[in-house]
């Protein structure tokens, strides 16, 4: 299934049905008076959290959804049926946008949540509603209300507790694949992923979701690379490990700073949140190199990074701890609106 994050589709709910305007013509009935029904509400446009999707891939293929138009009303006093909602069927943490795609409409967070996106207009008064002793016999009925229509946006941004974070090639992926059963695609050269991937972790006893998103570059906020939209599946999570590449050719304190910097630009919170800096693929290194990337990193983020390589399983099980720590931390802040206060590999 691909993934799709983001969709742009028109709404449209149901028209009212219109009034009727009727009389009760029957044999050896004398006075038989007016008797038209009104007509039925149009159909609403629903959006509804659902479990089972992880994308937005079904809005592709089909952009229009239009609720049913009320039926009118009819003869003796019968009012029209409803018109049937439209129900936009989206995965947990979809946000709703005005065509502008920066007015938030709705934010769906949880499973089950239901939002009345526009009602549909209402039915038309029949002939009979307006009968009274001065005018026994109205002629006249309503049209139903015309429905609500507008061009709305959808945008997924995944539910995690921890996020990955880094340059391409910085061991996201192979960190991803090692302590969950999530299966990204790993290859030696940039831009591996291109998509986001969620896996599900468990330490201790404990579990928590984790989001491993493509890669950052300089220049991502201007749309270098593939951009800096894909961080918003990151703008949700309580915990950020940020992998710095020990063996590649950049200096590890360089490729911190434009990483720091593109999460800067784009805003959202990102930078205020606790972060574990790790300096990986640690086992392709000797130990002096190691201690020289290490003091780089440190000077860079002001913390001693955590030694790190998903190959060998090296201080794995360690930052899996941490970031354990770190969102029950949070949990807690939340809760008491107590800042947490710094930890060694932690980034304030």
């Amino acid at each position: 299934m691909k993934f799709l994050d983001q969709a742009k589709v028109y709404v449209r709910s149901g028209n009212g049905g219109a009034g009727c305007v009727s009389f009760r013509r029957e044999k050896y009935i004398e006075y038989g008076g007016p008797d038209g029904g009104d007509g039925g509400k149009g159909g609403d446009v629903i959006v509804e959290c659902v479990d089972g999707l992880n994308t937005l891939i079904d809005y592709r293929y089909k952009q229009h959804f239009k609720a049913e138009t009320g039926i009118h009303g009819m003869g003796r006093n019968r009012t029209g049926a409803h018109g049937k909602d439209v129900v936009l069927k989206v995965p947990v943490g979809t946000q709703i946008l005005e065509e502008d795609n920066e007015t938030l409409i709705a934010d769906l967070t949880e499973l089950g949540q239901r939002v009345v996106l526009m009602k549909g207009g209402n039915g038309g008064f029949g002939n009979a509603h307006f009968k009274s002793s001065v005018n026994q016999a109205p002629r006249r009925a309503n049209p139903g209300l015309e429905g609500e229509e507008k061009w709305i946006w959808l945008r997924l941004k995944l539910i995690a507790d921890a996020g990955l974070v880094g340059l391409p090639n910085a061991g996201k992926s192979t960190f991803l694949a090692t302590v969950s059963a999530a299966k990204p695609k790993i290859a030696d050269y940039p831009f591996t992923t291109l998509h986001p991937n969620l896996g599900i972790v468990q330490i201790d006893g404990n579990s928590f979701a984790m989001a491993d998103i493509p890669g950052l570059i300089e220049g991502a906020h201007e749309g270098t690379g593939l951009g800096d939209r894909f961080l918003g599946h990151v703008e949700r999570t309580r915990v950020l490990l940020h992998l710095v590449d020990g063996s590649g050719e950049e200096d590890p304190g360089e490729a911190y700073r434009v990483v720091r910097g593109e999460l800067e630009a784009y805003g959202g919170g990102l930078t205020d949140k606790p972060e574990i800096v790790a300096l990986s693929k640690c086992d392709a290194l000797t130990d002096d190199l190691i201690a020289e990337q290490s003091a780089s990193l440190e000077a860079a983020c002001g913390q001693k990074p955590l030694i790190l390589s998903s190959a060998s399983g090296l201080n794995v099980d360690r930052a899996l701890r941490m970031i354990v720590r770190g969102i029950d931390k949070d949990k807690e802040d939340a809760a008491n609106q107590v800042p947490a206060p710094e930890q060694e590999g932690w980034h304030p």
